[in-house]
């Protein structure tokens, strides 16, 4: 592995691995739909060039883990507000009950803030982590030039614009659109301004690693059980999108609180963690190839799942043999 991990470049990898947990782990676009060549292209300058594009910039201006979850949530809402409208479309293929519970004003709302909280996570925070942890010998350094940093700018950018006008035919009311693109803005702003302190070391005794994964586990079926299983059961909609705040913020402080204030933990906390977040989906794949009701072909989505599981074995057992401490 360590001879591999040498060959390769970390902004390679996670220009690959974005997409592969936001769209194929989660079951969005199972293997017969994410390896067709047109989509991935797409999907890779989107979520791949989303991701390296926020790592560098996180690199490049000293910030830390809230900068990492304002762009994240910037970039959710970039993805599914500006490019392929799904905030505001009343009939997106994926609303289900979400295209009625919770819309007002032209806008899904509770789709919309869950899938700014999924892709912040998902897409963004969890495999830079995980990239981070694959090459620490790198992580205090840019992982691409500036020109290449602007060519991938570009093209991430001509991505957004071509899924918007092709994707869908579906053209969303201006006001809301213009105060996304707004939004995005701000978010980017204050990801750029937001101080990052990494103060003193507290000398607080961290928890076993086992209870990180188990808060990142119960974090992610929380959230979904909140995102879906409220909905259906006809729970307010403000008590729906508070609670999926709350399953988010939480466990977030509860983690701070742990780590002391992320100066204390390891690099085994850290990854069990995320693992803790992605074994919900992991454990749902084989759900979703025998779910009959798809109208898509999940078949294959047992094997991501496996594999998922295995890449995240032996990254755990690699940073765990290691002791590596962290620099964020």
């Amino acid at each position: 592995m360590l001879a591999l991990r040498r060959r390769l470049s970390p902004a390679l990898v996670l220009f690959f691995l974005s997409p592969l947990i936001g769209e194929l782990l989660s079951g969005s676009s199972p293997p017969a739909e994410f390896f067709n060549p047109v989509g991935l292209l797409v999907m890779l300058f989107l979520y791949g060039g989303g991701a390296v594009l926020i790592r560098e910039w996180l690199q490049r201006w000293g910030k830390g883990w809230w900068s990492l979850l304002l762009l994240g949530a910037a970039y959710g809402m970039v993805e599914e507000g500006l490019m392929v409208k799904s905030f505001f479309d009343p009939h997106w293929m994926d609303l289900g009950i979400l295209g009625s519970y919770g819309r007002w004003a032209g806008v899904n709302w509770v789709w919309s803030l869950e899938l700014t909280l999924y892709h912040m996570v998902f897409s963004i925070a969890i495999p830079i982590v995980l990239v981070r942890l694959m090459f620490r010998d790198q992580v205090d350094r840019p992982w691409v030039g500036k020109w290449s940093l602007r060519l991938l700018f570009l093209l991430f950018v001509a991505d957004v614009a071509f899924g918007y006008l092709f994707l869908t035919p579906y053209r969303p009311p201006l006001l809301p659109y213009v105060l996304t693109l707004v939004t995005v803005a701000v978010l980017f702003t204050l990801a750029h301004r937001w101080p990052h302190q990494r103060g003193m070391p507290t000398g607080r005794v961290v928890p076993r690693p086992w209870r990180f994964w188990l808060t990142g586990f119960l974090a992610t079926l929380g959230f979904f059980v909140a995102s879906w299983g409220l909905p259906s059961a006809g729970v307010p909609v403000w008590l729906t999108m508070l609670l999926m705040l709350a399953v988010f913020v939480l466990p977030a402080l509860w983690v701070r609180r742990a780590s002391g204030k992320g100066l204390e933990w390891q690099a085994k906390h850290l990854c069990a963690l995320a693992a803790g977040a992605l074994s919900f989906l992991i454990l749902i794949a084989p759900i979703q190839e025998s779910d009959a009701t798809r109208v898509d072909d999940p078949r294959g989505m047992t094997l991501v799942g496996i594999s998922f599981a295995l890449l995240l074995l032996l990254l755990y057992w690699r940073v765990r043999r290691r002791g590596e401490t962290l620099a964020w």
